[in-house]
C-alpha cells in the first residue's frame, strides 16, 4: 500500500515534536523533584554550545534552556521523519523493521555517548539512567503517534502482534491502576494521602534515606507514576509475549507463571536494594499486597482472553505422557532378546 510521502514526512515531524515534548517534560519534572529545575537542558546547553564542562552554570538558565530546546526539537524532528520514512519503507520490505531497530537504538546510543563526553563533572550532575528512561517513553510515545495516524501501515507491519502489545498494554494498566488505588487506599487510610508514591519517587529521584521527611509534592508523584506505568506495561508485555507464544506450545505459560513470581520477588528486592531500611518503612506487607493483587487483577485479565489455554495445557501434558509410554514400549522391544536371532546363532 502507497502511502502520501509528504504526509509521512509532515506526520514523522509531528512524532518527533512530541518525542522531543516527552522528553523535555520528563527532563522538568526530574530536575524539579531534585530541586533545581531547567538545570539538565541548561548544563547539556552550557556544555555543547559553549564549551564550559562545569556543573556551576555561568550563563542564564533561561537562555541556556532556550538554546539547547531548538537543537533538541530539531534532533527530534530529524529522527521523527526518518523513522516514518524506514517504517514506510519497511511495509514493502519488512528486513527494514530491523533497520529501524538499529535506528533507534543507536540514536540511544549517540545521545548517551554524548552526554559522557561531556565529562565527569556534568555527567555527575546528570543521571545516565534518567536519560535513558526519558528517551524510551519519546521513542514509545514517537511510534504509537505515528502506527495510530496510520493504522493500515501498523496492520500491514505488525499484523496479529498489534493484539498481543494492546492486551500487554492493557494488562499492565490494569495492574499498575490496580497497585495504585491501593496504595491510595492505604495512605489514606493512614491520612497521608500520596505518601507512599511520593516516598518511592524521593528514594529512586533523589537518593533520599530520611523518608520522614520527604515532603509530598506533585513532581515525585507525577515521576514515579510515570516509571510505575511503565514497568507495569513492560512486565504486562512480556506476559502477553508468552501467551501469545503458549498457542503453539501451552507449556510457555508455566514461564508466564515464572515470570510472575519473579516480578513479586524483583521488586521488593529492588526496593531493599536502594535503601535497606525502606521496607519497614513503607511496610513490606504493603508492597507484597498491592502486587499480589495487581498480579491477580492481570492474571483475571489474561485468563478471560485465554479461556482454552488450561485445555491445551492438560492435553499437551497427555501428549507428552503418550510419548512416553510409546518411547518405554519400544526400548523395552530393543532389549528384548529375540529368539530367530539365538537360533541363528546356535546353528
Amino acid at each position: 500500500m502507497q502511502h502520501s510521502r509528504s504526509r509521512i514526512i509532515i506526520d514523522g515531524a509531528l512524532a518527533g515534536i512530541i518525542g522531543g515534548v516527552v522528553v523535555a517534560v520528563w527532563f522538568l519534572i526530574f530536575d524539579t523533584i531534585r530541586g533545581h529545575p531547567f538545570e539538565t537542558p541548561a548544563l547539556l546547553a552550557a556544555t555543547l554550545l559553549h564549551g564550559l564542562r562545569d556543573p556551576h552554570l555561568h550563563h542564564s538558565i533561561v537562555r541556556l534552556t532556550l538554546e539547547y530546546s531548538i537543537l533538541h526539537f530539531a534532533a527530534f524532528i530529524a529522527v521523527g521523519i526518518i523513522g516514518g520514512l524506514l517504517l514506510e519503507a519497511a511495509e514493502s520490505e519488512h528486513s527494514l523493521l530491523f533497520s529501524l531497530l538499529i535506528f533507534f537504538v543507536g540514536f540511544e546510543a549517540f545521545f548517551i555517548g554524548v552526554t559522557l563526553f561531556l565529562g565527569p563533572n556534568v555527567m555527575a550532575a546528570l543521571t545516565w539512567w534518567g536519560i535513558i528512561v526519558g528517551n524510551l517513553l519519546a521513542t514509545a510515545a514517537m511510534l504509537t503517534f505515528f502506527l495510530l495516524r496510520h493504522p493500515r501501515l501498523a496492520t500491514n507491519l505488525l499484523g496479529g502482534w498489534i493484539a498481543v502489545v494492546r492486551e500487554g498494554v492493557t494488562a499492565g494498566v490494569i495492574g499498575a491502576v490496580t497497585v495504585a488505588i491501593w496504595f491510595m487506599i492505604y495512605d489514606f487510610a493512614a491520612d497521608r494521602l500520596l505518601r507512599t508514591p511520593a516516598m518511592l519517587g524521593a528514594m529512586i529521584f533523589d537518593g533520599s534515606t530520611s523518608l520522614d521527611t520527604v515532603r509530598i509534592s506533585m513532581p515525585l508523584v507525577l515521576g514515579y507514576t510515570i516509571l510505575h506505568f511503565g514497568a507495569f506495561i513492560a512486565f504486562g508485555m512480556a506476559l502477553a509475549i508468552l501467551l501469545a507464544a503458549s498457542e503453539w506450545e501451552p507449556f510457555m505459560a508455566l514461564l508466564a507463571l515464572l515470570l510472575l513470581a519473579i516480578f513479586e520477588v524483583f521488586f521488593v528486592g529492588f526496593v531493599s536494594l536502594l535503601d535497606s531500611s525502606a521496607l519497614e518503612m513503607l511496610g513490606w506487607w504493603k508492597i507484597v499486597a498491592g502486587n499480589i493483587l495487581a498480579l491477580i487483577a492481570m492474571s483475571t485479565y489474561f485468563l478471560r482472553g485465554h479461556r482454552q489455554l488450561s485445555v491445551r495445557l492438560v492435553e499437551r501434558w497427555a501428549t507428552l505422557e503418550f510419548e512416553g509410554e510409546e518411547v518405554d514400549v519400544v526400548m523395552h522391544a530393543e532389549r528384548r532378546p529375540n529368539r530367530h536371532d539365538g537360533d541363528a546363532l546356535h546353528s
